[in-house]
């Protein structure tokens, strides 16, 4: 442990549970809990504080386990389809998305979730700081959805959303809603909202009369499901992450570029396009 500034990026010391998050173990606040709980140690001590700094030269155990030092940072783009929960494990004994993941992707932890009968894109990474930060409300990133509402339109009602909405005593942001398809019963919207709470859009409709019977994420920020097919699961290039996560590298993360090494080992383990 030390409280040395760094010397250079690969052995900059960092907070332990910023350290543990981006090893995709848990979030931040998990690891303040397992320090807590003494389940960390730094050098074979049990942790007492996660105010504690680390290097790359620290050994860190998790329940007894040396937790591997942080891989590159990796983003990937996920079609999940209707059907799956979007948990490690499930309670009921559900099929999750870990289930339908190829064994070379790794552990992976997932960008906000989808309820089981929504379906669309998921973000996945492999570092627990990155999906932490797209998650905050302070990043504003829009998420946008093509939703199947049946029941009678009222397009006053749906523009109303845009000063936000209030259902059963919780209140949802500015909600973008226009009419894509319409139909007798049937209409298809584009709903773009920037909160992303629990149901929101399942929730916000029900309110106004509308059921919805289909919901598919289009797009998570810049992020497009573009058409990458049901249960297909592709990474997003280091050149396009760097594009789009200028305010995450700014802060101190650093995305190392792959190796040609690295490049051609990519090429032959090509992760294999699983349908549902």
């Amino acid at each position: 442990m030390t409280q040395d500034k760094p010397t250079d990026e690969t052995n900059a010391p960092e907070r332990i549970a910023k350290r543990l998050a981006r090893a995709g173990l848990c979030s931040r606040r998990d690891a303040e809990r397992w320090i807590e709980q003494g389940r960390i140690t730094v050098n074979g001590q049990v942790l007492k504080t996660p105010a504690t700094v680390v290097t790359s030269a620290d050994i860190i155990t998790a329940d007894g386990k040396i937790v591997a030092a942080p891989e590159p940072t990796r983003l990937f783009r996920y079609h999940k389809p209707a059907g799956l929960v979007t948990t490690s494990r499930d309670e009921k004994g559900r099929l999750t998305i870990f289930d339908k993941m190829p064994a070379a992707l790794g552990r992976v932890v997932s960008v906000g979730r989808l309820d089981l009968n929504s379906e669309g894109l998921l973000l996945l990474t492999n570092d627990g700081e990155l999906a932490r930060h797209l998650e905050l409300p302070s990043t504003a990133w829009a998420r946008r959805y093509r939703v199947r509402v049946y029941g009678d339109i009222d397009a006053k009602k749906l523009a109303g959303l845009a000063k936000g909405h209030v259902v059963s005593g919780i209140e949802y942001g500015p909600i973008d809603v226009t009419i894509d398809v319409p139909g007798t019963h049937n209409h298809w919207l584009i709903v773009t909202l920037r909160e992303g709470k629990n149901r929101e859009v399942r929730n916000v409709m029900e309110s106004l009369g509308l059921e919805v019977n289909r919901l598919l994420r289009i797009a998570y920020g810049p992020f497009q499901l573009g058409q990458l097919p049901k249960g297909a699961i592709e990474e997003v290039p280091t050149r396009v992450m760097r594009d789009q996560l200028g305010t995450f590298m700014k802060s101190g993360k650093a995305i190392q570029a792959p190796t040609s090494a690295e490049i051609r080992k990519k090429r032959r383990n090509t992760l294999p396009t699983k349908s549902d």
